[in-house]
């Protein structure tokens, strides 16, 4: 069994994955004071309670776009999960998808190995968004490479904004409000956010379409991707677990090479 981790921002998510299928993910807050065991006694307690024991996992592979978490992540593929993990950006990991932008050492791991998920499941080119931290759209061409995209304000880091900024605004969820006009101030920052977010996917979905001269598909991701793809007509496809496919893809790819 692989024990996929990809370490964001924001949250850390580990998976069991079965053969190719995905058995049970958890997540937790990222935190690079974290220690090795503190990730151990955690993560061992959810897999006991889905009747796995740490000796079913066999490798591990980890993407991360927080370089102070990687140690200790190593540390705990090291030493509870059978040996060194497997770390996408380490040189002696092949990638299976090119970045043919300007600067290709600036891309995050998560973005490349999103992509090269979306592109073998849904072909290329396509537009992949990712509901994270930030709101990632990326473009993987006909020749399916990475080719670059956009990075916007994610929603929750927007909300997080919109309350530290103004005193008199409160913390707000998450959600669609029936009327883009609202009448009273809660619904009305649910509605900006919201409707604001999907004004931002359609017109650069629209304008990258565009540029590209194509009328290419869409594919969203993340935790939020449900939501906003119920209301616009410009997400083709759903799939909250692209990175996780992206990884069991690149382990195994790997593991051939080897």
């Amino acid at each position: 069994m692989l024990l996929a981790i990809d370490a964001g921002n924001t949250n850390t998510e580990f998976a069991l994955i079965d053969g190719t299928e995905l058995r049970n993910s958890w997540r937790m807050s990222t935190d690079p004071r974290r220690t090795a065991d503190e990730y151990a006694v955690w993560l061992t307690q959810l897999m006991a309670l889905d009747g796995v024991t740490r000796d079913a996992v066999t490798a591990s592979i980890i993407a991360t776009v927080v370089p102070e978490a990687l140690f200790n992540l190593t540390g705990l593929c090291r030493k509870y999960f059978n040996g060194p993990p497997m770390v996408v950006g380490d040189p002696s990991v092949k990638m299976t998808i090119r970045a043919v932008i300007d600067r290709p050492e600036e891309v995050g791991a998560d973005r490349l190995v999103t992509a090269l998920a979306a592109r073998d499941l849904y072909g290329c080119p396509l537009i992949v968004v990712d509901f994270g931290t930030a709101t990632t759209f990326d473009v993987i061409d006909g020749d399916g490479n990475f080719a670059g995209g956009v990075i916007a304000p994610g929603i929750n880091l927007s909300l997080q904004a919109l309350y530290m900024a103004a005193a008199k605004l409160p913390r707000v969820a998450v959600r669609p409000t029936p009327t883009v006009i609202a009448r009273s101030t809660v619904p009305a920052m649910q509605s900006g956010v919201f409707w604001g977010y999907i004004g931002l996917i359609e017109g650069l979905v629209r304008r990258m379409r565009a540029e590209l001269g194509q009328n290419v598909p869409v594919v969203a991701t993340g935790g939020l991707a449900p939501m906003f793809a119920g209301a616009t007509d410009h997400i083709t496809h759903i799939d909250r677990d692209l990175i996780m496919r992206g990884l069991v893809t690149l382990y195994q790819h790997n593991r051939l090479e080897s």
